[in-house]
């Protein structure tokens, strides 16, 4: 026959046999059991019929040898869940794993067995799912197989073998249970469930693995007794008291006692609870009423499906609805259906709970359980009320934590403390300012980890732990970014002195200096300053993040460390550079810092501000080097290779940004000034808004000698006195002329909005230079420090310094939290759309 006509005769078959099971059922004519029965062995001969015409047409192309018929190729079906225990409902998908014996399977032509069977399972999909004119056969579902996000829909014997007795996990040991042959090659089929019998049924069970089956109850709500279910919509599969409880109730129990009591060895749950009861596992009584409620259920789940050939589980919604169900199950009104639905929910609901009275609780906030292929309703609720938007792809990334596919979860012990971890991870990431992408960077984090044992140990034993990588993965992108890229940082948080305190700058030097010791050249000396400024970078941040200190003392640390790292880079550029070019009579370049670089206020993402100016004695025309420059040539391309060393991209990152543009005539000068150049310009070309970046001038390298000149040069230029009113215009002009080049885009823009850092930045640099000739000690770099010196002259109101002061205060501990906690791609800060813990 060919495929279109075995596709309809399977359609057909299926309509048939799905009329004369309803009507058995509806007419109880049959029990439960020949009715799921006969609807589990229709899809078996399905599934036969349509892998026997699969090879065989393959066979007629020359695409598979067969050695003597379908029956021996190798390749064959297991049936999972409902149909491995031929307990088949009318809407059921049916549960699949396609295997094949590499060894039996002769491919031909150009696939391997794997490519073949993998293009065979896909047809073999087709030809049971697709709908046609005539319908469809069975929805299929092949995620049971093991890791499916990660491995071909048909798998060879051996790769499954070795991921079972390798990474399997206790929930697939259960599903395990109800495994059968149900199509294909018979005997391959009973040699490969024969091969996993010591994985599924450990004759003893280590205590590891007993713990590792009571965390997995654990996850899931028991309610012993009391509280009311609501029954309109109820979910009689997977909510309280439903179809699930009593699944599970056997199913732990098989796999506790099944390797010592080969008589729990069966696949059906009614087989399982009267097995139990056989073992005095049970008390008959307790199988019984779990037996009736079982057939209770089932029966209301086929109504349900009998209505629209819907996959569905839940009650109506509505009155009417949940009223005709009940006339449907031969009720006389929905009351009658209700009273018997709520007592045979509560009976189980109270079996079920039991098995939890020994299993100390997790204290978890809901249902977290992620067995299984599925969603889970109740975890998809709990982890929506947990924060997380995208709460179908946080299960699905939890259940991969499982599947061993980092090396941190490659071990079963660490996989079943990661088990008992999961509840309060989520709790504690679902309460950062963004829990979805705290998830993602936990789970790169996880990815890079060399081990989990220790870790997950760490987290067991200490929350507080836990509680702080958590609130850097949800706020703080950039720490938590570097925190993955490097894990072996997390052992620095285990460290008192990580939270505790931040070196001085004596110390930060000592220890970068102790470094650069290590490094076997230039471009290791540039891995290793990155590193060294990133670690910095992440030790402040975790400190500014957890609140143990404030911008205040943020801006200093982050400058002292920045001073660390050029004052050990500039030399050696120097130093390289001289290889080539040599000098003139000893260093004579000084570097100033600018910006929040000069004023110490940096943040974790501020580039840096430079200016470079060089003086040598006039008679020297050029370097002593191999190949000498002229002065002007030597100190631009000295400046440029020192910029460089700065911003390179190197395996470890950017250093800083540099930002030349404060130097003399900005991007149209030099990159590198003379002493004499740079003083003829301040004194008769220099705009009044340059005077006003030199306020934060601060000289951070050079001989003693030229930047003792220069910081008097710079002081003089500070110090001249002024036209009041022609001061007072230029700063009011430069002001109008950013607020126009540069609109503030909201309240959260602190440097650019009206009353933010630039109008409290540009009163404290004015009344700097209109004040400073009188009062030299007004020569200060910080716009708080300007203002409450001015106050204290009585140059301005004691109350406006006041208020000015606390204000940029405010907006640089704003700046610097957001600075922290956004994305560098995120752009603006919106308010609205911000998660609610950033908020």
């Amino acid at each position: 026959e060919n495929q279109t006509t075995i596709m309809a005769r399977l359609r057909q078959a299926k309509r048939r046999v799905a009329l004369v099971t309803a009507l058995a059922d509806v007419t109880g004519a049959w029990p439960l059991d020949r009715i799921t029965a006969t609807l589990s062995i229709l899809a078996e001969n399905s599934l036969n019929t349509t892998v026997q015409h699969l090879l065989l047409d393959a066979q007629s192309k020359g695409l598979l040898r067969l050695n003597g018929d379908t029956a021996n190729a190798g390749y064959f079906i297991l049936g999972m869940g409902k149909l491995g225990a031929r307990e088949l409902n009318y809407s059921s998908d049916i549960d699949l794993i396609a295997l094949y014996d590499g060894d039996k399977a002769e491919a031909c032509g150009l696939d391997t067995p794997g490519q073949f069977f993998v293009r065979l399972t896909r047809e073999l999909v087709k030809m049971m799912n697709e709908r046609t004119a005539d319908g469809y056969v069975f929805r299929t579902d092949l995620r049971l197989r093991p890791d499916p996000g990660s491995t071909p829909l048909a798998m060879s014997v051996l790769a499954a073998e070795t991921y079972y007795e390798s990474v399997g996990q206790n929930w697939e040991r259960a599903a395990m249970i109800k495994a059968r042959t149900v199509a294909g090659d018979q005997e391959s089929g009973a040699a490969f469930l024969k091969a996993l019998v010591p994985y599924v049924w450990r004759k003893s069970l280590d205590f590891a693995a007993i713990q590792d089956i009571h965390s997995i109850k654990r996850q899931i709500n028991a309610y012993r007794g009391g509280g009311t279910i609501a029954v309109h919509g109820h979910n009689i599969k997977l909510g309280r008291g439903g179809i699930r409880e009593i699944e599970f109730f056997a199913q732990t129990q098989q796999l506790i006692y099944g390797g010592r009591m080969p008589g729990l060895r069966v696949n059906g749950t009614v087989a399982a609870l009267r097995a139990l009861t056989d073992e005095e596992l049970i008390e008959p009584r307790t199988a019984q009423e779990l037996v009736a409620a079982y057939g209770f259920l089932r029966r209301v789940e086929h109504r349900l499906q009998m209505i629209a050939d819907e996959q569905t589980h839940s009650l109506p919604s509505s009155d009417e609805k949940l009223h005709e169900l009940a006339i449907f199950l031969g009720y006389d009104s929905a009351d009658s259906f209700t009273e018997e639905l709520l007592q045979q929910l509560r009976l189980v609901e109270g079996h079920y709970a039991h098995l939890f009275e020994d299993a100390p609780s997790l204290s978890g906030p809901g249902n977290l359980v992620f067995t299984g292929a599925e969603d889970d309703p109740d975890t998809i609720a709990t982890l929506r009320s947990l924060g997380f938007a995208d709460a179908s792809r946080t299960a699905a990334m939890v259940r991969q934590w499982h599947h061993g596919r980092y090396r941190a979860t490659i071990t079963a012990r660490s996989r079943e403390l990661l088990t008992e971890l999961v509840p309060t991870i989520l709790k504690e990431l679902g309460t950062t300012a963004d829990p979805d992408g705290a998830l993602m960077r936990f789970d790169a984090f996880m990815a890079r980890l060399p081990a989990g044992i220790q870790l997950f140990s760490l987290f067991y034993a200490n929350p507080g732990l836990l509680r702080l990588v958590a609130t850097i993965m949800g706020s703080a992108p950039r720490l938590a970014e570097h925190l993955g890229r490097k894990p072996a940082l997390f052992d620095a948080l285990l460290h008192s002195d990580m939270l505790d305190s931040l070196p001085d700058e004596q110390t930060l030097r000592a220890d970068l200096a102790a470094q650069m010791k290590t490094a076997t050249d230039f471009q290791d000396a540039l891995d290793i300053t990155r590193r060294w400024m990133n670690d910095r970078r992440f030790q402040i941040g975790v400190q500014l993040l957890t609140r143990r200190i404030d911008q205040d003392c943020a801006g200093p640390a982050l400058t002292a460390a920045a001073d660390a790292v050029l004052n050990e880079l500039i030399p050696r550029v120097q130093a390289e550079f001289a290889k080539q070019h040599g000098e003139f009579a000893g260093p004579s370049l000084a570097v100033v810092a600018l910006g929040k670089l000069g004023s110490g206020e940096m943040t974790a993402t501020s580039d840096i501000d430079l200016m470079f100016v060089y003086d040598i004695p006039q008679d020297i025309e050029e370097s002593d080097g191999e190949k000498p420059l002229p002065p002007i040539q030597y100190y631009t391309r000295l400046s440029q290779r020192i910029i460089n060393a700065v911003t390179a991209l190197t395996n470890e990152g950017v250093l800083f940004e540099v930002d030349m543009r404060l130097r003399p005539s900005g991007n149209a000068g030099p990159l590198a000034s003379s002493l004499k150049a740079f003083e003829d310009y301040q004194a008769a070309s220099a705009w009044t808004w340059e005077h006003m970046a030199l306020a934060r001038a601060r000289l951070i390298a050079g001989p003693p000698g030229l930047t003792a000149r220069l910081e008097q040069s710079i002081k003089s230029v500070l110090t001249r006195p002024r036209d009041a009113n022609r001061l007072l215009a230029d700063v009011a002009d430069m002001r109008a002329r950013i607020a126009k080049h540069n609109k503030a885009k909201s309240i959260w823009d602190f440097k650019y909005f009206r009353g933010g850092l630039f109008d409290i930045d540009f009163i404290a640099q004015y009344l700097l230079l209109r004040h400073a000739p009188a009062h030299p000690d007004l020569l200060l770099r910080c716009a708080p420090d300007i203002v409450l010196a001015a106050a204290r002259h009585e140059l301005i109101e004691g109350q406006d310094a006041t208020l000015m002061a606390d204000a940029y205060q405010l907006w640089q501990s704003l700046q610097a939290l957001l600075r922290l906690t956004m994305a560098a791609d995120e752009g603006e800060f919106d308010e609205a759309a911000a998660p609610p813990g950033l908020q």
